[in-house]
């Protein structure tokens, strides 16, 4: 674990020299250095500190936010293949942002329109989707996962239909760019509230971590151990829900990094939710912060969009992922 923070924060620096322009990295410390230690600003200054430093520290929050939430949603649902996005929160986020980009709603927030409308679009699925879940008998792992698939794919239609309609022909390129993520736009102030419940909700997991190992066991085995999985469901659907909700508000919908990490962090150290939730928070933070330089670099002076190199990477990992025999998730090989 001290060998995965170390890495996380080497990470971040040496991103910091990558991008348009490259800046060597002992300017890149003396920079930081700078700031840190009241010193004249210098050359790199506005570079490095106000733009590529809080979008690393933007990747390393939505990487490990994703990672975490990745794995609560796999235990909550018990599916392998569940990702932060199953619940239709990122589409709803779609519904919102693409709203805003295409309409003009929620203009008076200036440059945060399309966060807000993000947000109000990821807080308006969740609320659907629990009273759907709810009205149909609660939220069970097989109800949570139908009625996610089903929204997911009307939300998107819904999503799909506003560019179609839009007079504006730079919508689309807008409305593609966001959906497949970006940390660019991160600022200092847009950095501690994503921050701050990641590692609220974190440190709430891990908390309860005995209890996570046994719904991962199955309901029935959490309850003969004293779990209220009714509650424990709900407080995970609930918080899960606002996490993502503002990690898509924030970065777009950045793909694989929920599904994969979570599962290369069992590889690692076992299905234990107590090592599983730091290390894969860690894994993630890692992952995003080089999958970002990647995007940046790749075809300067051109981005590609995060969720673009998150796929390129993170398919073949999954089948690789899949095919270790000796990998077991909920009990199953």
């Amino acid at each position: 674990m001290i060998v995965l923070v170390v890495a996380t924060v080497l990470s971040v620096i040496g991103s910091l020299g990558f991008g348009s322009e490259r800046i060597p990295p002992a300017d890149v410390v003396a920079a930081v250095t700078d700031r840190l230690t009241g010193a004249a600003p210098g050359r790199w200054d506005v570079i490095v500190w106000e733009l590529r430093l809080p979008r690393a520290l933007m990747a390393v929050v939505v990487g490990a936010g994703l990672a975490v939430a990745g794995a609560g949603m796999q235990t909550l649902v018990r599916n392998s293949l569940a990702d932060p996005y199953l619940l239709g929160i990122s589409s709803g986020a779609s519904v919102g942002a693409t709203a805003a980009i295409t309409t003009g709603a929620l203009a008076g927030f200036g440059i945060y329109a399309v966060s807000a409308g993000a947000l109000l679009g990821a807080v308006g699925s969740a609320v659907l989707i629990w009273l759907i879940a709810t009205a149909q008998g609660g939220l069970t792992p097989l109800r949570l996962v139908l009625s996610g698939v089903v929204l997911s794919s009307g939300l998107s239609a819904i999503a799909s239909l506003l560019v179609f309609l839009s007079d504006d022909a730079r919508a689309a390129n807008s409305v593609m760019f966001w959906m497949l993520g970006s940390v660019g736009g991160a600022t200092w102030e847009k950095l501690w509230i994503p921050a701050l419940l990641v590692v609220v909700l974190a440190a709430g997991m891990l908390a309860i971590h005995r209890w996570l190992d046994a719904l991962a066991a199955g309901p029935e085995t959490a309850a003969a151990l004293g779990v209220g999985v009714a509650g424990l469901r709900t407080t995970l659907f609930v918080g899960l829900s606002v996490l993502v909700g503002v990690l898509v508000a924030v970065s777009g919908g950045v793909g694989f990094v929920g599904l994969i990490v979570p599962h290369a962090a069992r590889l690692v150290v076992g299905a234990r939710h107590r090592v599983v939730l730091p290390v894969a928070a860690v894994t993630g933070a890692v992952f995003l912060v080089w999958v970002d330089v990647l995007a940046r670099v790749a075809v300067r002076p051109q981005e590609i969009p995060l969720g673009v190199v998150t796929g390129v990477l993170g398919a073949p990992l999954f089948l690789l992922l899949m095919g270790r025999s000796q990998y077991r998730f909920g009990g199953d090989r």
